[in-house]
């Protein structure tokens, strides 16, 4: 008698092993299998995020315990005054799927004071600033990295020379991999700080916010 035949006879009917459909995808932190065309469908993407809040006590602390709460993935967070007196902009970067990132901006335009929020999602003007300590052994060699960035030389010694490079993330990155070789002490880096392209507003603000 076949296994088949065995199973029908005790009231166990089905496919052999072979013939079952095998689950796809993998499965999240709760064991939820979850389908791969989903899945693809959220792939994170790095994007930056820029709010235009009202300074007030405590504004930053709530907007970093948002996050903290609600675990987004951010990659850096800068914060700085604004052509408006009493506004600062807070200029993230993130990375998260698709819907992360809309509750990002939903939960932050929940926040008082923020004013806006929007995704700079048009290939926004971003720079960032790095702050390198290096030794000091091959200063002409140093000076001549510095100089192919247009970075500066901001104090040298016997020992160790801080200099400082401008630019996108990317060039940043670059610089940063090119300094290795003189054996990097110390890195400071602010992280990005964007505007909207062209004549287009990074916030879109009313008369009495401005």
């Amino acid at each position: 008698m076949s296994r088949r035949q065995d199973e029908r006879r005790n009231g166990l009917e089905g496919p052999e092993p072979s013939e079952r459909q095998r689950p796809v995808g993998r499965r999240n932190e709760q064991g939820i299998r979850i389908d791969p065309e989903v899945a693809a469908e959220h792939e994170p993407r790095r994007t930056i995020i820029s709010a235009y809040v009202k300074n007030e006590p405590g504004v930053l602390a709530r907007v970093s315990g948002l996050f903290h709460r609600r675990q987004f993935n951010i990659e850096s967070l800068t914060v700085g005054p604004t052509q408006n007196e009493g506004y600062s902009r807070i200029t993230l970067v993130v990375e998260e799927p698709d819907p992360g990132i809309d509750q990002i901006k939903k939960q932050l335009q929940k926040v008082l004071p923020v004013v806006h929020v929007r995704e700079l999602d048009n290939d926004p003007v971003a720079r960032e600033l790095v702050i390198l300590k290096v030794d000091g052994d091959e200063p002409d060699k140093v000076q001549a990295i510095t100089e192919m960035y247009d970075g500066e030389t901001l104090d040298a010694g016997p020992q160790t020379i801080t200099v400082q490079i401008t630019g996108d993330e990317g060039k940043i990155d670059d610089a940063i991999d090119a300094y290795e070789q003189f054996d990097i002490r110390e890195i400071a880096r602010t992280g990005q700080a964007a505007l909207a392209r062209g004549a287009e507003e990074t916030a879109r603000v009313d008369e009495k916010h401005t």
